[in-house]
């Protein structure tokens, strides 16, 4: 059973080959259609895209999973920490940093924070 980063590489080159094998009767922007319309899953997971996004969010939340006055976002599951950043968002949570963060936010851009900060691995309790 196929699982995470394989599952989704291989169902992007499906879709995209299947795009390219269409593309022959209705032309090259389908290719560039069919590739935007694939990415946003791929890009969602990408761990590398998330760790991009995160170099703002680790000028004060610590990637070691200190919480020195600034919680530990660190090992959270991915539906909880977009379902935070979607409150701050919507300003149901009440910080004005986090609030103007996430902002400008997409929804692909939150799950690819997600995903980069779970991959740490269960949050830490640790208060240094």
């Amino acid at each position: 059973m196929m699982r995470g980063v394989e599952y989704l590489k291989l169902s992007l080159l499906r879709r995209v080959s299947f795009a390219m094998s269409a593309c022959v009767l209705v032309g090259p922007a389908c290719v560039l259609a069919a590739c935007l319309a694939s990415s946003p899953s791929a890009v969602a997971r990408d761990l590398a895209y998330g760790e991009y996004l995160a170099s703002e969010c680790v000028t004060c939340h610590q990637v070691s999973g200190a919480s020195k006055g600034v919680p530990s976002i660190i090992g959270w599951p991915e539906d909880q920490f977009v379902a935070a950043l979607s409150s701050y968002k919507r300003k149901e949570r009440d910080n004005q940093i986090m609030q103007a963060i996430a902002a400008r936010l997409s929804d692909d851009e939150m799950k690819a924070l997600a995903a980069f900060f779970a991959s740490f691995g269960p949050k830490s309790t640790t208060k240094e």
